[in-house]
């Protein structure tokens, strides 16, 4: 692991912050989490806001992913606390939203050993804000971030940096570890289809039927047709870090119309520039398998 990231435990504490009920990618890599005891303890899960046509507004948003959340948890026979992130994106550079998920945040990294890993799969109002009320978190937490565009892409405009633009800017100048998840060029391997998700989830417990009928309502059975779960991308970084490639690079700065432009002084992140589709995968099947 680069030098870029604190020494990280083999067993990390994690906290996952997730706009679960955005589609249906969350609902899988939560259940990665969930699943993966051996990897990962997973301390608390925080509901992100998100806005699209499934949601109202980003608080609509919020509470459709605490619901989501506690679903999930119901089906598995329980887990760790879900409290609620920012109901509102950041209205300025420097502006925090209070939420309980970011209290939490700031708390929990501050008891225990540290460093605190946040797997990010959503936008970053929650993270952002801890980040403002307390600059000294950055040295508690390591975050994981699903968001913009490869580098190479012609945009960073992709849905979790889209949605808060002010919040990744806190994030990606604040200092704090990153290890930051491209979704076009990098988690854009992470396709599966219908048929592949039918032999291999359905029929695996509660938890697996679960995700099988949450993959079937957005995708259906037409041959060739597949759909990306881009946010085991990042949880997958949490769980092995021999499944990403990963390289430092001088943590990205986010213009003003969504670009990126890189500048030699800025502090180093560790970029992600290739995923093991077939390790993530298999071993979330793997997982499915030995709980059913």
């Amino acid at each position: 692991m680069s030098a870029v990231l604190p020494a990280l435990p083999e067993r990390p504490r994690v906290v996952v912050d997730t706009d679960t009920d955005n589609e249906i990618d969350d609902q899988f890599a939560v259940v990665h989490a969930l699943l993966a005891p051996d990897r990962v303890a997973v301390e608390a899960f925080y509901a992100a806001p998100f806005h699209n046509d499934r949601s109202t507004g980003p608080e609509d948003g919020m509470l459709r992913s605490r619901a989501e959340l506690e679903r999930i948890l119901e089906i598995a026979g329980g887990g760790p606390p879900v409290l609620e992130g920012a109901r509102a994106w950041l209205p300025g550079p420097s502006t925090p939203v209070a939420s309980p998920a970011a209290e939490d945040l700031i708390a929990r990294a501050r008891t225990g050993e540290p460093p605190l890993v946040v797997v990010a799969l959503a936008a970053l109002p929650t993270v952002a804000s801890a980040l403002l009320l307390d600059p000294g978190l950055r040295e508690r937490i390591v975050v994981v971030w699903l968001g913009g565009h490869a580098r190479w892409w012609p945009t960073a405009a992709e849905f979790n940096l889209a949605q808060d633009p002010h919040a990744a800017r806190v994030v990606l100048g604040a200092g704090v570890p990153l290890v930051h998840v491209p979704c076009l060029g990098v988690a854009s391997s992470l396709a599966t289809t219908r048929a592949e998700i039918d032999a291999h989830v359905r029929g695996r417990g509660a938890l697996g039927d679960f995700l099988a009928g949450r993959f079937a309502r957005d995708v259906d059975a037409t041959p060739g047709r597949s759909r990306i779960l881009w946010d085991l991308g990042a949880m997958g970084w949490a769980l092995d870090r021999g499944w990403l490639g990963t390289r430092p690079r001088p943590s990205p700065v986010l213009t003003d119309d969504l670009t990126w432009r890189e500048t030699p002084d800025r502090h180093l992140v560790l970029a992600a520039e290739t995923v093991d589709r077939d390790a993530v995968y298999g071993d979330l099947f793997a997982r499915l398998d030995a709980q059913a």
